[in-house]
């Protein structure tokens, strides 16, 4: 379902259109993906095109036959590769040929029967067959539930477990229990990707001076830019170590700033704390900044960077992760979910990946359990809404 009355950051739209022009996919169906309305979508695209022109030359006429061909075998594989991922992974091996049969059965009307055999690597005859008998309900059922499960499994790019796959397909408005999605996952052979053991990291630098623990680990908040919580990873790349700095909302949980370099420097951090800003309203003097006791955080320059946008620091004590576990939980998360399933040649290429997982997986689509399963963006968008509306 589009979101309305959104506010979407200059980084989203970016990472939006070039998920249109590098994919090749149609603009509906990355807006549907992402939850947002396909005009606005289409606006960014057609005014990203007028700024980026196309380079057009004369073709001869064997080259526009060529092209002509090429342009229908491109319609063909895009409609195998529709189909192939409305599947969500059901035309796997493994799968049941019923559950197969059911999902060819609901895309009778938008694609041939012979092709959609052919795809899913089934007999026609045999989904004739299947077609023709009289199936008990129930069991009709059970295999429309298990084409929703899996495309919801595949929707949250392998990573949900049966809460927030039951989660999704309650907002798509499927009813079903929670213990019967997970039966279905069994069956399936669906496994959410693992987390590996948590390892706490102790982080020990300079005298922190006077600097209080503002958050007290309690990382809610009523409003958003009121709390924020930062903390720096590492990815590693063929090239070498790509750092990221982040700040998050705690009321949100949405990532608000951040900023990759092949450095520690202090500019990493507060370039992460300054896009935060641009990308929502801070209150001088009563924003909180929490982190670790990282050199990066407690030097001069951040310090600068803090007063100048009016945010107050806060610091956890020496070795302690716990006292910013929000933070360290997003880093876990990232790199579970995207980062350790990625080869990256280069920095450049896990800085656009990583940017995508933020802007267009992170903070637009993923449900978040502490937040009633919902995504960081559309609660954001809630409370502006309620905001304009009092």
């Amino acid at each position: 379902m589009a979101q309305k009355n959104t506010r979407y950051t200059p980084e989203f739209r970016e990472a939006a259109v070039k998920e249109v022009i590098d994919s090749s996919r149609p603009i509906a169906d990355v807006a549907r993906q992402l939850g947002i309305v396909e005009q606005t979508l289409g606006n960014w695209v057609k005014k990203y095109r007028a700024t980026h022109p196309a380079v057009e030359q004369e073709l001869s006429i064997p080259e526009r036959a060529r092209l002509k061909e090429l342009e229908r075998e491109v319609r063909e594989l895009r409609m195998e590769n529709e189909f192939l991922g409305k599947s969500g992974g059901l035309l796997r091996e493994e799968v049941p040929v019923s559950a197969k049969y059911a999902f060819i059965a609901g895309e009778e009307g938008n694609y041939p029967i012979s092709s959609m055999c052919q795809w899913a690597r089934v007999s026609r005859s045999g989904y004739y067959d299947w077609r023709d008998r009289e199936p008990s309900d129930r069991a009709l059922r059970r295999e429309a539930l298990a084409a929703e499960v899996q495309f919801a499994f595949t929707h949250s790019d392998g990573t949900y477990g049966y809460r927030r796959v039951h989660a999704q397909l309650a907002r798509w408005g499927t009813v079903v229990d929670p213990e019967t999605v997970r039966s279905i996952m069994v069956e399936l052979g669906l496994v959410a990707c693992q987390p590996r053991p948590f390892r706490p990291v102790t982080t020990i630098a300079g005298d922190a001076g006077d600097l209080p623990d503002r958050v007290a680990r309690d990382f809610t908040a009523t409003a958003p830019g009121l709390k924020l919580v930062g903390d720096i990873t590492y990815i590693r790349t063929w090239e070498g170590w790509l750092y990221l700095a982040t700040v998050l909302d705690c009321f949100s949980k949405k990532v608000l700033g951040y900023a990759m370099a092949d450095h520690m420097r202090t500019e990493l951090v507060a370039d992460a704390l300054r896009m935060a800003a641009r990308n929502t309203e801070f209150t001088p003097g009563v924003t909180v900044f929490h982190s670790d006791r990282g050199a990066q955080y407690l030097s001069a320059e951040f310090a600068n960077v803090a007063k100048e946008l009016g945010v107050l620091r806060s610091v956890g004590r020496t070795g302690i992760c716990y006292d910013n576990a929000w933070a360290e939980s997003f880093n876990g998360t990232l790199k579970n979910e995207r980062v350790y399933r990625t080869q990256y040649p280069t920095r450049e290429h896990a800085r656009k990946d990583i940017t995508g997982y933020i802007e267009l997986r992170y903070n637009q689509i993923r449900l978040h359990s502490a937040i009633g399963y919902r995504t960081p963006n559309e609660l954001e968008s809630e409370w502006f809404a309620r905001e304009s509306a009092a």
